[in-house]
């Protein structure tokens, strides 16, 4: 596991697009598309920022991941860059959500869109709007979580993920997230191992490779706390 995350509640005002940009990647690395883990992304403790991907909305063009450089040439795109892609790709789906503003899938698709191209605040919104709509979807619940956390604001990640696994005690991406932002956003190492013990036992049926993901990441935490 490469770099901590900032502990602060919200983004810092005024950053550079360079500065955002760059958080986006070091999100990305830690691993909260964490919730991926269990869709077949690579480990968080294994990602390098080469490798780093965010879940790309299918059809979205290449370079609008979470590896912006790819087909875009040495430079990054610019934040204006990358929103006004996200702007192009969202049109059609806001034109359904004008005729059906409470379509949740229309939502979610335009807050993967948004996250995707690193415009965190344009994807909470649409998570947000979603979660109102179907409080009790976990998976929804915790892609607003995600967002969030990307954003900077570790204390709502962390409320959202709360009442994901309150009301779904036996989500393995919730719990897995929850563990990853208690222990890079919070560090709070204890929680950490809590909620990956409680995502094991509630899910014997883990595949392999997944539990030896999580297994690896709390013999990780409990490696740093004996060196301390």
């Amino acid at each position: 596991m490469a770099n901590d995350m900032t502990t602060s509640n919200a983004a810092a005002p005024g950053w550079k697009a360079m500065q955002v940009y760059a958080m986006a990647v070091v999100c990305l690395v830690i691993g909260l598309a964490i919730g991926y883990l269990f869709r077949g992304s690579r480990s968080p403790a294994s990602s390098t920022p080469g490798s780093a991907q965010a879940a790309v909305p299918p059809g979205m063009p290449a370079g609008m991941g979470g590896n912006p450089h790819a087909g875009m040439g040495n430079e990054p795109p610019s934040l204006d860059q990358m929103k006004h892609m996200a702007d192009k790709k969202a049109e059609p789906l806001l034109a359904q959500l004008q005729a059906d503003p409470k379509n949740t899938d229309v939502l979610v698709q335009l807050g993967n869109i948004y996250l995707a191209t690193h415009q965190f605040k344009e994807a909470a919104d649409y998570f947000g709007k979603a979660t109102e709509i179907k409080p009790k979807d976990v998976k929804i619940r915790t892609s607003l979580a995600s967002t969030l956390y990307y954003q900077g604001d570790v204390d709502g990640a962390l409320k959202q993920l709360t009442q994901a696994t309150t009301d779904d005690p036996k989500d393995a991406n919730s719990l897995f997230n929850l563990g990853m932002i208690r222990w890079k956003g919070k560090n709070d190492t204890k929680g950490a191992l809590s909620a990956w013990a409680q995502l094991l036992k509630s899910n014997p049926q883990l595949e392999p490779a997944k539990r030896e993901q999580v297994e690896k990441l709390m013999a990780e935490v409990r490696q740093g706390n004996s060196a301390n």
